[in-house]
């Protein structure tokens, strides 16, 4: 296991990552009653409604888990660099945390759209790093 040793803020990152989910998946569960829900359970889209924010939150961080563990995995598996690899994945993981309290706490859709840029180009740098590696 020596070999994973150097990366292990990139490996605290994924055990982090299942964390924030779960805590999402959680608080997008309060609130909720039968005047804000749609028929499927689902609180109706207002986006001035922090019990809808808070559903898209963690729906938002569902729909990231699958690129964010295949291209860090795939990264730490081939032998990307250590440093690299530890550093977009933390990058990652403090720009979705800002990137959830923002979604939840706000309507702020600008600072929103720029953690998640700052997200994306860290799983796009975790990816380009993981082919760089494997070819």
């Amino acid at each position: 296991m020596e070999i994973f040793a150097a990366y292990s803020h990139a490996l605290a990152s994924l055990a982090l990552w299942g964390v924030m989910v779960s805590v999402l998946g959680a608080l997008s569960t309060r609130g909720r009653s039968a005047e804000n829900r749609c028929d499927c359970g689902k609180p109706k889209r207002n986006y001035d409604d922090p019990v809808y924010r808070s559903e898209r939150a963690f729906m938002n961080a569902v729909e990231t888990s699958g690129p964010f563990i295949s291209v860090a995995v795939a990264a730490v598996l081939l032998g990307a660099s250590p440093f690299w690899v530890n550093l977009f994945a933390s990058v990652f993981i403090v720009a979705r945390l800002a990137m959830a309290f923002v979604h939840i706490r706000t309507t702020n859709q600008p600072m929103r759209s720029a953690f998640f840029l700052v997200g994306l180009i860290c799983l796009l740098a975790l990816a380009i790093l993981a082919l760089a590696a494997a070819f």
